[in-house]
C-alpha cells in the first residue's frame, strides 16, 4: 500500500499569465497548456473510475484500499481544481479546449462498460502521465523560463503523479482485470491521449499564429524527440507496460521524493492515507 498526502499548493493563480508562458516558446507553451486543458475532466473520470471499482471489492479488501484511494482522490481532486484555474487563463485569452469536448463526449460513449475497463483505461492514463512527470522532473529545462509560480505547479504536478503511480494499476489488480484487456486498454489509450494532445497543441498553436513557424517545429522536436526527448527518451518505460510481470513501483520514484523534501515550502498538507 502507497501512503498518500493530499496537499494544498501555495501559489498564486489569480495573476493572469500569457499565452507563451513557458519561457516565451510557442511550442513548449502549446504542448504544455494542451496537457492542462485534458487534466480538469481527465482527473475527474480517474476519481470516479478508482471509487466504483473499489466498492465493488469484497469488505476486507475495501477496507484495506480505502485510505489509498481516499488519498488518491485527494490528490486528483487538487489538480482538478489547480488545473480548472490554470485553464481559465488560457480560456480569457481565447484558446478553446476542444479535447476537454471530446473526451466528455468519448466518457459518455464509453460510460455503459464494465467498470474494469475504466479502471484499466485510468491505470494506462495513470501510466503515461507518472512516465512523463519522471521525465519533467529530469528535465527541468523543459519549464526554462517560466515564471517561478508556474514552474512550480507542473513540477508539484508531477512529484505527485509519480508519488500515486500504483493507485489504479492496484485497484484494477484487485478486481480481477486481466492482462489481455490490461493491454488492449493500454494501446487504444496511446492512440487516443497522443491524438487528442496533438490536435490541442496545433489548434493552440494556430490562435497563438506560431503554427507554421520553424522555431515553433524545431523547439517541438527537441522536447519530444531529442535522444532523452519526453516521447523518444520514454519508448522503454512505456514498453514496460506490455509485460504480465509489471508493476508501476518497478519505475524508480526517488526524483517524485525528492522534490517534495526540498520543495516542502510550496505547499500545506491537508490529509494523509493512514
Amino acid at each position: 500500500m502507497t501512503e498518500l498526502v493530499v496537499r494544498r499548493l501555495l501559489i498564486d493563480l489569480n495573476t493572469p499569465f500569457a499565452g507563451r508562458w513557458n519561457g516565451g516558446d510557442a511550442f513548449r507553451s502549446a504542448f504544455f497548456s494542451a496537457l492542462s486543458m485534458s487534466f480538469p475532466v481527465g482527473e475527474q473520470y480517474f476519481m470516479d473510475s478508482v471509487r466504483a471499482g473499489l466498492k465493488t471489492l469484497p469488505p476486507a479488501e475495501r477496507e484495506r484500499f480505502a485510505p489509498e484511494v481516499q488519498g488518491f482522490v485527494g490528490q486528483e481532486a487538487t489538480h482538478r481544481r489547480i488545473h480548472g484555474l490554470f485553464n481559465g487563463h488560457l480560456e480569457r485569452l481565447g484558446y478553446q479546449n476542444e479535447i476537454e469536448r471530446r473526451a466528455i463526449q468519448r466518457l459518455k460513449d464509453n460510460a455503459h462498460r464494465d467498470v474494469r475497463i475504466h479502471v484499466a483505461a485510468t491505470a494506462a492514463t495513470e501510466h503515461f502521465t507518472a512516465i512523463f512527470a519522471d521525465w519533467m522532473l529530469r528535465h527541468p529545462e523543459a519549464l526554462e523560463g517560466a515564471e517561478p509560480r508556474l514552474a512550480t505547479l507542473w513540477l508539484w504536478h508531477s512529484a505527485e503523479e509519480s508519488e500515486h503511480r500504483s493507485t489504479a494499476y492496484d485497484i484494477y489488480q484487485a478486481i480481477s482485470g486481466d492482462h489481455r484487456w490490461r493491454i488492449r486498454v493500454f494501446r487504444y489509450i496511446t492512440i487516443t491521449f497522443l491524438a487528442d494532445v496533438t490536435r490541442q497543441t496545433v489548434r493552440n498553436l494556430w490562435h497563438d499564429g506560431s503554427l507554421f513557424k520553424w522555431s515553433t517545429w524545431k523547439s517541438g522536436a527537441r522536447l519530444l524527440f531529442a535522444r532523452d526527448g519526453m516521447i523518444r527518451g520514454n519508448v522503454g518505460l512505456w514498453r514496460d507496460y506490455l509485460s504480465p510481470g509489471f508493476h508501476p513501483s518497478q519505475h524508480d520514484a526517488s526524483r517524485s521524493r525528492q522534490w517534495l523534501l526540498e520543495n516542502s515550502a510550496q505547499f500545506s498538507v491537508v490529509g494523509q492515507a493512514a
